[in-house]
Parts: structure tokens; C-alpha cells; sequence
């Protein structure tokens, strides 16, 4: 049943997201950055009796993605701008954010060798 919620709450939240995108993209591209996911998934976790450890390695990990996210909406806008049709600028995107995500992992993972 609880699973049922959630599923409704989170789809009832991406439905209004997405029609105040529609009908203003300036406010629903701020309201979409905010972190209702990161922070809806955190307030399910906690209901769900998750510890404080496990809230907080999971609010690190989300951080840890923001970057490569970033580049991934800049590939799109940047494609979409010069008239990349939706699927191959979000095929870019993807891969954007594929390719910094793993770089990313590689840069930390050596840096934390070095120490």
C-alpha cells in the first residue's frame, strides 16, 4: 500500500512540474532544478525507518551526481539551440553525462589512492 503511495505522490509531482514547464519553461526549469526528488526520496526513506547513516550516504550521493548532471542539461541546451532534433541532443546529453560520470569516479578514485 505505501508503495502505492509514493508512486502516486511522486507521478502527481512530476505531472504539475511538467505542466508549469508548458506553460512557463522560465519557472519550471528553476522549479524542476530544485531537489524535490533528491528530497521526496530522503522523506520516503526516512518514513520508511532508514538510519540517519544510510539519509546521509544517500544525500552525498546525490551531491556527487550534480556535476555531471549540469553537463548533461549544457550538451542538451547547447544541441537543441542548433537545432539537434530532441532525441539526438538528449542522446548527447546522456552520453555526457555518462562519460564526465565515469571520469569523475576516476579522478576521485585516484585522487583517494594518492593519499
Amino acid at each position: 500500500m505505501f508503495t502505492i503511495v509514493k508512486i502516486i505522490v511522486s507521478a502527481a509531482i512530476i505531472g504539475v512540474i511538467t505542466e508549469i514547464s508548458r506553460r512557463s519553461p522560465s519557472y519550471g526549469g528553476i522549479i524542476a532544478a530544485l531537489p524535490i526528488v533528491s528530497m521526496l526520496s530522503m522523506i520516503w526513506l526516512y518514513i520508511q525507518g532508514e538510519t540517519k547513516e544510510t539519509l546521509s550516504h544517500f544525500a552525498f550521493s546525490v551531491a556527487s551526481g550534480i556535476p555531471s548532471t549540469v553537463i548533461m542539461l549544457v550538451i542538451i541546451g547547447i544541441a537543441l539551440r542548433h537545432s539537434l532534433s530532441f532525441i539526438a541532443a538528449s542522446g548527447l546529453g546522456l552520453t555526457g553525462w555518462l562519460v564526465f560520470l565515469y571520469a569523475q569516479d576516476f579522478i576521485v578514485k585516484h585522487i583517494n589512492s594518492q593519499q
